[in-house]
This record gives structure tokens, sequence and C-alpha cells, in this order.
């Protein structure tokens, strides 16, 4: 028998010096021109696995900063670890999205209510009242797609308008700002809050041990955390969430003049929110909660809309400020550039497959029209090449724009051909310009149009030499905490007292004392009684204040940064659950429902069996059996009882659980004399939030936040 030849040197070497995660030698720590943390080797170190490499063993310089043309410049292609960085992450995982893997998706129509051609030349904010149709994908960002929809998480919030002028992608989320500067760190974030890599948990959370160092060590992070950590992660619908396109972008008119702009999406319900508790709970009743209540919104004909406003400055604005308009961590707060609505989108029709349109529609940044153009943003420039290499890998094909959910409405013609799974048929012989094949009577092709044509706005020298070749980040981006400041403090007291609460329970799961440590001591540069909340929380010693690289500035608080500020006292896409039995009153419970109905609200009869049910005046039909339509479904309830009903139910825990979590949850529970019964084993107090059935109409879907302090601890 032939003896087997050994491997070839190169195999060998390749195969037994590629160990990934080894490097023990200790790093030197030191920051950077925007206060990033830079850790490297010491020169000299004899260990080869000391070294960070890229893939073909190139020994990297930076893995904080892309290499931009000027401090505050785009990133430039040329840049081969960004892009072998960014390339690899994207294709880390087959065929399910890295990110934002849980979606909801619905289409609609976007109408311009306010024109603006002085300001921009995109067609549909031309004129007043041009529509084109859109589809928004909703999502999560850290669980996959088998996990549920009301984790502490951001939301996606991705908006692909089909306009006359090609396919307008604004991609965004439903807080302003983000955990990083630079899209060289993306995939360092993503590694860090996802599952851990030696035990695949916790699934769709960020309360544990590497996601929280990662924090602690990127103080950039600081006012996202604020963010995250609020209960703008907890929605209550999806239907109630604010978006915006976090990066600053810029509007170009047909003059060729362009200022920045940053888009909103204000939503028509208004902002709400769920409680911690509520949202863990939710979890558990029903994993689908957010997708469910979006689709039948939708199929009831009570579509959500959201308006879009746009704050615009220019160049001499953005250089009087603190903070740098291209860092993805600061907003420009509505105090100082009001928000001037635009326009409105309503989702009017749900997808006929999921996996068709929510699934495979494919959201790319680089998707601008003529009017509409990129910053410097280091972070979008870094975006600009990533999602469209992550769509080859998740749709398997360069013509995923061909997919029906992905294609324009408008024509277009270029000379790409075949790849795989091509399905137009392209005639004639011109894949290839210039050619002359028309002076021979044969189709010759589309060509440029320099009249018409996408023209990428010209400056680049605002603040910026562009003759420079940099890793490196502007000096205004190493104020981390100023805005971080500036959104806590705008917060009701109650809402701190939420902020501090997830803090302590996010921090409690992390094992290593170093790291939480060392977040808190980062919390002492946003506020000095937070971090002693939180420390107090954890039962631990107040640590040492974490060096600023500069130092923060105390700024205007804003109102619209509040939820609770801003709360709608509105029935509208609101649902109430009314709770009856046998022998209630229909009349009574008709007339609640007209009224919640006459209101814009929902009502949903809940009761202990589900099917016909004789009451007082006939029969009624519930539409949720009680055990399985908890109260943390609900905005609010009411209950319509008989006193031998009552009694019996209060010998059942989910009847009492049922009130106890209403009122837990700060909700407005509305009852007849025989329910009191309930409510007192329950622990249900009287308060203004706890009112006769005809006193209903009055409170509303409110929260009654003032009773929180009674029912829970906060930190």
């Amino acid at each position: 028998m032939a003896k087997k030849p050994a491997p070839s040197p190169a195999t060998v070497h390749a195969l037994g010096d590629h160990k990934p995660g080894e490097g023990r030698v200790a790093p030197v720590g030191n920051r950077g021109n925007g206060d990033e943390l830079h850790q490297q080797v010491e020169g000299g170190a004899a260990d080869p696995a000391a070294y960070l490499t890229d893939n073909f063993g190139h020994r990297i310089s930076d893995n904080q900063n892309s290499l931009r043309a000027g401090e505050r410049g785009p990133t430039l292609l040329e840049d081969f670890v960004l892009r072998e960085k960014i390339f690899h992450f994207d294709h880390e995982r087959i065929p399910e999205r890295i990110v934002h893997a849980r979606g909801s998706g619905a289409h609609g129509v976007f109408e311009c209510t306010k024109a603006i051609p002085g300001l921009t030349k995109a067609s549909i904010l031309q004129k007043e009242g041009a529509t084109c149709p859109v589809f928004v994908r909703f999502s999560t960002v850290a669980g996959g797609a088998g996990s549920v929809d009301t984790p502490r998480d951001v939301r996606g919030f991705a908006v692909k308008l089909y306009t006359d002028s090609g396919n307008w992608d604004l991609v965004g989320n439903n807080i302003p700002v983000f955990f990083i500067q630079d899209a060289m760190k993306f995939p360092d974030l993503v590694h860090s809050v996802k599952m851990e890599a030696d035990r695949g948990y916790p699934q769709a959370a960020s309360a544990h041990d590497t996601f929280w160092d990662f924090i602690g060590l990127m103080p950039e992070a600081m006012h996202m955390i604020m963010w995250a950590m609020s209960d703008r992660t907890i929605p209550r619908s999806l239907r109630m969430i604010e978006g915006f396109g976090v990066h600053t972008f810029r509007l170009v008119n047909e003059k060729g003049e362009g200022k920045f702009v940053k888009f909103h999406w204000k939503p028509v319900l208004g902002i709400q929110s769920t409680t911690w508790d509520e949202a863990v709970k939710i979890a558990g009743a029903d994993p689908d909660f957010h997708r469910r209540d979006l689709f039948e919104a939708i199929d009831a004909g009570d579509f959500p809309a959201w308006d879009l406003g746009v704050q615009v400055f220019d160049e001499a604005f953005a250089a009087k400020q603190p903070y740098d308009v291209l860092d993805a961590t600061k907003l420009i707060p509505e105090e100082d550039v009001p928000v001037e609505i635009v326009g409105r989108m309503t989702l009017n029709r749900n997808v006929d497959n999921f996996f068709a349109e929510t699934e495979q529609v494919a959201f790319l940044p680089s998707n601008i029209i003529p009017g509409i153009d990129f910053s410097n943003d280091p972070l979008l420039q870094g975006r600009l090449f990533s999602y469209l290499d992550t769509q080859k890998s998740r749709l398997g094909t360069t013509n995923f724009h061909q997919i029906p959910i992905n294609a324009p409405k408008c024509p277009f013609h270029n000379f790409q051909r075949d790849g795989m799974m091509q399905t137009l048929v392209p005639t004639g012989r011109a894949n290839y310009e210039p050619n002359s094949l028309a002076e021979a009577g044969e189709n010759g092709g589309p060509r440029a149009s320099a009249e018409t044509g996408f023209k990428t706005f010209e400056t680049n020298d605002e603040r910026n030499d562009p003759a420079q070749k940099l890793r490196l980040r502007a000096e205004l981006f190493a104020d981390h905490f100023s805005q971080a400041r500036l959104f806590y403090l705008s917060q009701t007291e109650n809402e701190q007292a939420h902020i501090a609460s997830a803090l302590v329970f996010e921090l409690s799961k992390v094992a290593l004392d170093h790291v939480r440590a060392r977040v808190v001591g980062q919390l002492r540069n946003i506020d000095e009684g937070l971090a002693k909340r939180v420390a107090a929380g954890l039962a631990i010693d107040l640590p040492a204040k974490e060096k600023a690289a500069r130092a923060p500035v105390d700024l205007k608080t804003s109102d619209a940064l509040s939820i609770q500020k801003n709360a709608d006292d509105t029935m509208e896409g609101r649902k109430v659950a009314i709770l009856f039995a046998e022998g209630s009153d229909k009349a009574a419970i008709d007339k609640l429902k007209g009224d919640i109905e006459s209101a814009g609200g929902t009502a949903f009869l809940v009761a202990p069996k589900v099917g016909g049910i004789k009451v007082k005046g006939g029969t009624l039909k519930a539409d949720g059996q009680l055990a399985g339509s908890p109260s943390v479904l609900f905005d609010a309830v009411a209950s319509i009882l008989t006193e031998e009903q009552a009694k019996a139910l209060s010998g059942q825990g989910a009847a009492v659980q049922w009130f106890m979590d209403a009122y837990g949850h700060c909700k407005t529970i509305a009852h007849d004399e025989a329910t009191q019964l309930l409510l007192d084993k329950a622990g249900v107090e009287k308060d203004g939030g706890v009112v006769a059935i005809d006193k209903f109409e009055s409170v509303g879907t409110r929260r009654h936040w003032a009773r929180e302090a009674k029912v829970r601890d906060l930190a």
C-alpha cells in the first residue's frame, strides 16, 4: 500500500499556527484622540499569538479606527483591515440575520404633507400629496429568529420607500444614538452582546459578563446605555415606538446646495412602554406579543401611522456645538433644532407570505435617491459596505434585488448580467459600455446621465483636511458623558428610577466584580446620584470615578427625551380587558365595550371559560380564557361580576394574579361593587387609578406611576 504523503509545510504551518483566542501577553492600554481604548502589544513580544493580524497574517496597528481621508473625512475603500473584518462578520451565520433576526413587517404608503424643494430635490418631497409605497420591518437586535418579542433590546425600524427615483432605504432604530462611533467596532459590539461563546446563553439579553465588560471599556457607549436601560427598550407596541435614522445625512437641492439632516419617525399613537416586570411576564404569556399586536391592528383596519420629521442644520450650526454631528453616539436636541414634519407613513396591509417578504427583504443604507446624501459619519460609512455584502451571504446571490419585495417600482436598466438565480432574461449582446452597437441597428443599452443621475455632494473640507489619510477620531468624539447626562436628567423621577433599577438588574447578572465596578465608575461621570443608587442596589462600595477624556458639560435638559412627559392620554390604539363570568350584566358590559370602542380603543372580553356563557340579559362569548389572557397583555382592565362569581374567583390564583399584576403595573382598574372581594384578596388599594366602572372613561388607559413606589422596590 502506498505511503500517504506528508502534508505540505505550508499547510502544517497554517493550521498549526492558527489558534483563535490565544495570546496571553498582557496588553498595554492607552487612549486615542477620541478617548477610545487601544490595547496594544509592547514591542518585541516573543509570542506570535500576541499579535493581532488579519486572516492573511498581516499585523494590525489599530483595531479601533477605520482609515479616513482626514480626521472627519469619509472612510477609504483601501482600508483592507475594516473590509476583511466586516466581510467576515457579515458571513458568520447562514442564513439568519446576524443581528435584527427576529422581525415583523408590513406594507403601507408614504405621503408628503409638506413639500421642501428648497432643501432637497428628492422627488417624493417635491409636492404636497405625492405618495409612494413603503415596506417596514421592525425587529429586535440581539436575539435569534426564534426568540421572544419583548426582551430589553433596541428595536430596528427599517423603511423601504419605493419612490419614482428608485428605492430609498431609511435603516434605523427606535433610539436616535448608537453604542459605537466607528464601524470598525461593530463586530466586537455584537460579539459581546450575543450569547456567550462558550455556553450559548443568554439568548436575547445584555445582562451578562461579556457585554458589560465591553461597555465598561468603551465609554463612548454610555449615552446609548442610558437609552438602553430606559423604558424605550421595553415598548408596549411596535405601533408606539419612535424611529430614527441615527446618522447625520444630507439634503441636497437642485442648485447643489447641501444641509445636514436628522430623520425622525413620530408615532401618531404616541410612545408607550411596559414595565420590566410586564415585559418578562408577557414573554411567557405571548412570545409573539408585538408581532401579533401589529398584525391584528392592521387586520382590523386600525392602521398605525408615523409622521416623518426632519431636523435640518448647516455646518455653521454644527461647528458651534460642544459635540460632533458626525458622531453617532450624539443627538441634536429638539429644543435646539425643532423637528419639522414633512410626511406621514401609514401601514395598511399585512404581508401575504412572511418568508417571501419579511424574511427576504434586504435593506441597504446605500439605497438613497437624488436629493439625499451621506455624511462622513464613520459608523455610517462602514454600514454602506456591510449591508450590501451581507445580503449576498443571506440571500445567496448578487441578484437579491430581483426578489419582488426588494425590487424597485420604477424602471431599472444596467449592464449587470448572469449570476446565481438570475430570473431576468436580458436580450442582445450589449453587456458593456462604451459600445457602438446602435450604429449597426442593435440595442446599445442604457447610459449615464450627467443631468439627472445621482451626484454626490462635492464638499469634503468641513473642518477636515481631505489630503490626509488617518486612523484617527476627531477630538470632540471624546466627550462621552455630556449627552448621557442630558438624557438622564431629562427623565422624570420615576423614569430615572427605572434606569437605575435596570442597571442594577443587568449588572447583578455580571459575575466579574471588576466589570461591575468599572461600569459604576463610568456612571459617576454621568450622575453621582445614579452611580450611588446602582452601587447600593448591588451592595458594593462606590468605586473610584473612571477618568473622562473630556469633562462633561451641562446641557439644557430636553423634555422631548422623556416618555412620561409626552404621554398621550388617549384610548386610541389601546386594548382594555373586561372580565366577566356567568350571571354578569350584559347591558353594563355592552355599554363599557361601546364606550371603549367609540374612543378608538379595543375591548377584549375575558372569562373563566370561552364559548357561550349565560349572563344577565342573554349570552356572551369570551375572546379569551382567564388563565390564558393575563392582564399583562392589556393596557387597562375592568371587571363586571356577581358576588357569587367574585367569591368563587377569589379562590383562583389566575384571577387574583390578574388584578395583582394590573395594580402592580400601575394600570387603571375599573370595577363594580362585587369585584371588591377580589381586589382585597389581590392587595389592591384605592387610588386615582382604581375606580368604579362609570369613572373608567375619565382615567382611560393612562399609567398611575405614583403607585409604583408602593408595589415594588426601585433602585
